[in-house]
């Protein structure tokens, strides 16, 4: 039994508790997590590495991997892929790039979901009463590989929309993160050769990258239409 002192300290305490971690505390703290990334991005300018390259000091096995995990870090902050990709295959080639950037890719997503599904998922899904989100959930929940590998292979939805979206519907990680890691090795790999090329932007290497990012662009596009005319007649229903 706590004497008459105690009890109201430890009752203070335990609301003070289940404040902190509320829904909304734990909304309040992703975006201010994500404004503080944000705001970092901005004031290093991590595409500065498109023109200045990867410090010399850092080579070989060890920058692949350094860079994978700055890459994954940086897509978590909002720093749009193409650049990251470009400076992969500018800083390592084709392969060691490719690599780096499909492992960074695949790191982001998932400590986008994490951070989404921890602190963002219990306040945000009892919004979802509009028709569209309704059915954009339930497609995800249902179906989450595949529409996932979609949204990955035809990249229309910017990459941290889809992660964050991801982590509040009720996808699993396995399938989440197994599509993201399959559907982003086309256009990554376009990107990454169209980097490692790009001091020779003739050579049919570079061409055939460039009109690939093309397509899937407008492909991008189409695939879009489609599935908003399809989200539409399923909220109609």
């Amino acid at each position: 039994m706590l004497d008459p002192v105690t009890r109201p300290q430890a009752t203070l305490a335990v609301r003070c508790s289940r404040a902190l971690m509320s829904p909304w505390s734990r909304l309040s703290l992703l975006l201010v997590m994500l404004a503080s990334a944000a705001s970092a991005v901005l004031l290093y300018e991590p595409q500065r590495l498109l023109s200045a390259g990867w410090p010399p000091q850092i080579g070989g096995a060890g920058a692949v991997v350094l860079f994978a995990l700055a890459y994954g870090l940086c897509t978590a902050a909002f720093v749009p892929r193409p650049i990251l990709n470009l400076a992969a295959g500018a800083l390592f080639g084709s392969q060691a790039g490719l690599a780096a950037a499909v492992a960074g890719t695949v790191l982001g997503a998932g400590i986008a979901f994490t951070l989404g599904r921890l602190l963002g998922q219990d306040a945000l899904r009892p919004l979802l009463r509009g028709r569209w989100l309704t059915a954009a959930d339930g497609q995800l929940s249902r179906h989450g590989f595949r529409s996932m590998l979609a949204i990955r292979l035809f990249p229309g939805v910017p990459f941290a929309a889809a992660n964050y979206c991801s982590a509040v519907s009720r996808m699993g990680y396995a399938p989440f993160l197994l599509a993201t890691g399959i559907g982003s090795v086309p256009n990554t790999a376009a990107y990454v050769v169209a980097g490692s090329e790009a001091a020779s932007p003739t050579s049919p290497a570079f061409l055939l990258a460039t009109g690939f990012i093309v397509l899937t662009g407008l492909a991008a596009a189409v695939v879009a239409w489609c599935k908003r005319h399809r989200l539409r007649g399923a909220a109609g229903r």
